[in-house]
């Protein structure tokens, strides 16, 4: 493994946040919370065989959120110095003075904080030459310009490289941290013909460097994604099947996580309030959460708030089993919290038996999504309007690439009408997902 570059290690983040609790303790606070954490890393990207940036950060952070009784306040500072640290615990301070005591604020229980530390493997510091990134980066963007004279132009070729670690601690006894690291590779190429130009990218991240896909392979699929569109064309407004991509289908997936979340939830801003143990997806759903997996996008053995982590099942068989809580949201839902505090950890939509061409097949008629635009949609009603990019599917082939369309429904009836959810599963962020067919949409063209 490459060494790690912190300025800091993690006992001494551990013993700056609790300094900062000791201190807010002092001064008056009933419970508090403190994080102290630090990152490194860098940033290449090249255009046309040109690098056009080359980007180090190097970040620190001490957040610090002070309860006086039910009263909420929060600061933070990039200064570790131990003034900087008391100063901010005294704004903390200042702000829950005047502001107005909530019945829910307050830490997270103190028995549903972790006790048990997991090795993830979230770590896996890469120590690249500047000279390296850019030769990756070239290679990548190349391998797009090798594919076809069509590929006239280039948005540019990046690698990123990430690793920061942190210690949270809170005045109920906990405090735990670990490192992490990603580190991504991505190229988005246009291709030219008559006239016309089509963009696409692509992109990898992983823990790991020695899981990114290769850099000629991810350039060349960016290339072969914008070749693909050309000689789009717009097509009449039909009521047809609609299948996600997976990368479009990851958005889709989120979108259902925004509905089942606590801050909507208690707000009433959701369609699916009053939801558990309702059927809310087709019966051909299953979507579970591991926050255990080794390396994983989003694994985690605590939450924002150190509460535990747990595998759990959050719809089956299209059964709603679980929200995403933090412990606010659940105590304002009169429930308990699901380790929920700052998003979900590696979701998972199970796929079936059919890949992305099996799922063509089934479909026979329909479009193909594989961009997405706009934010037309409505939490509270349901109602989802996006513009869209992909291909017409008939007979159960692709006949030609489409854009400047519209598709249109509502998300109850979308998720209830899931045809199938394919085995080709992307994992980007906390997601992963499968292509998602679902069996009727409005298609708005001309």
């Amino acid at each position: 493994m490459a060494r790690a570059r912190f300025s800091h290690s993690i006992d001494a983040l551990k013993a700056i946040a609790s300094d900062a609790l000791a201190h807010a303790r002092q001064r008056g606070a009933s419970a508090c919370e403190a994080e102290a954490s630090e990152g490194y890393g860098q940033n290449v990207t090249v255009r046309k065989n040109e690098v056009e940036t080359i980007e180090y950060n190097r970040d620190k952070s001490l957040a610090v959120t002070v309860y006086v009784g039910k009263r909420k306040g929060h600061a933070s500072t990039a200064d570790f110095a131990p003034r900087a640290m008391r100063d901010t615990v005294e704004a903390a301070l200042t702000i829950a003075r005047f502001t107005a005591a909530d019945d829910c604020a307050g830490l997270a229980d103190p028995e549903e904080l972790a006790s048990e530390p997991k090795e993830l493997d979230l770590f896996h510091p890469w120590e690249l030459p500047v000279e390296r990134a850019i030769e990756i980066a070239k290679s990548c963007e190349a391998a797009a310009f090798r594919l076809d004279k069509r590929i006239t132009n280039s948005e540019g070729a990046s690698v990123s490289c990430q690793q920061w670690h942190f210690a949270l601690g809170n005045s109920h006894g906990f405090m735990q941290g670990f490192p992490t690291s990603r580190h991504v590779l991505s190229c988005a190429v246009i291709a030219a013909e008559d006239g016309r130009m089509q963009r696409d990218d692509w992109y990898v991240s992983q823990r790991s460097a020695q899981d990114l896909a290769q850099p000629e392979a991810v350039g060349d699929y960016a290339g072969r994604r914008a070749l693909a569109r050309l000689a789009s064309r717009k097509i009449p407004t039909v009521q047809a099947p609609v299948l996600f991509e997976a990368p479009t289908a990851s958005d889709l997936l989120g979108t259902f996580v925004s509905a089942v979340s606590g801050g909507n939830l208690y707000r009433k801003a959701s369609f699916l309030l009053d939801s558990l143990g309702t059927q809310v997806l087709s019966p051909l759903v299953n979507i579970v959460e591991r926050p255990h997996l080794r390396r994983g996008h989003a694994s985690s053995w605590f939450d924002n708030e150190g509460v535990a982590t747990r595998d759990r099942e959050v719809v089956k068989d299209g059964v709603l089993r679980g929200y995403f809580l933090g412990s606010y949201s659940a105590r304002k839902l009169g429930m308990k919290t699901t380790g929920s505090a700052g998003g979900n950890h590696n979701l998972i939509l199970e796929g079936g038996g059919l890949d992305l061409p099996g799922l063509i097949r089934t479909m026979g008629r329909g479009l193909l999504v594989t961009e997405l635009m706009g934010f037309g949609i409505n939490l509270v009603t349901g109602d989802y309007s996006r513009g869209a990019a992909g291909y017409w599917v008939e007979g159960g082939e692709i006949r030609h690439p489409v854009e400047e369309v519209t598709i249109a429904g509502n998300l109850r009836d979308m998720f209830r009408s899931i045809a199938a959810v394919g085995n080709d599963a992307l994992s980007r962020g906390s997601r992963t997902t499968g292509s998602i067919l679902v069996e009727g949409m409005t298609i708005a063209g001309n």
